[in-house]
């Protein structure tokens, strides 16, 4: 694995993106219950598809009891348009129930109490412990990131485990949480998966990917606007 200078990265990427982060969609922001319950609708979805659902689904279910005791059609028929619709709408429902039941009505903050819940892996954790609670546990590793992050160099691996390894043994703990933040702003504008726009990457003087490639390839697979 080539060594970067990690943390100069991050920040070249804080500095393109930091207005984009203050004004993206608010399915990070809110109560660590809402954060919780959004994070899990959010797979396999977009941010934006999410936060269009937001307010009818918490007008319905304001709280973990509200959830807990819900009907599987009516969630289904708020949350419809997010796909896996079935499987979310069990997934959030027992999630709530079991928060009751077992957690005093309150989302855990530590990554193993998490997992327990349905429909939550540590990418899903991760992201709840740094939204919810400013908890820097890990590195949520989502499709942005796995690609983006091999590119750079940062890591050789395609194993989500082993590339969350690599990236908290490069980066200081503090910027762990935002790191995902940052890939995936920097993925959806610049470092897509068919035609990276490295013309425009603010960090193509770090980046094996462009590096091997040269700036001609750059020239031929970025899209014509």
């Amino acid at each position: 694995m080539h060594t970067l200078p990690a943390e100069k990265v991050l920040k070249l990427l804080l500095a393109r993106y930091r207005v984009q982060l203050d004004s993206r969609p608010s399915t990070g922001r809110g109560s660590p219950f809402e954060i919780l319950i959004l994070t899990i609708l959010s797979a396999q979805t977009t941010d934006q598809a999410v936060d269009r659902i937001r307010d009818t689904l918490f007008a319905r279910f304001p709280d973990i009891v509200a959830l807990a005791r819900a009907r599987g059609d009516e969630v289904e028929t708020i949350i419809h348009s997010l796909g896996f619709y079935h499987v979310k709408a069990l997934y959030i429902i027992a999630t709530a129930r079991l928060l009751l039941e077992e957690f005093n009505s309150k989302v855990p903050e530590t990554m193993d109490m998490l997992l327990t819940l349905p429909g939550v892996g540590r990418k899903t954790a991760n992201i709840v412990l740094y939204h919810a609670f400013g908890k820097n546990e890990g590195v949520a590793i989502d499709t942005h990131v796995k690609r983006i992050v091999k590119r750079i160099g940062l890591t050789d691996s395609s194993n989500p485990v082993t590339i969350e390894r690599d990236l908290m043994e490069v980066l200081p703990r503090k910027w762990w949480g935002l790191l995902t933040d940052l890939l995936i702003a920097h993925g959806r504008a610049c470092c897509t998966a068919r035609k990276p726009r490295c013309e425009l990457c603010p960090i193509s003087a770090h980046c094996r990917y462009y590096r091997e490639r040269g700036s001609g390839h750059s020239t031929a697979t970025s899209p014509s606007r």
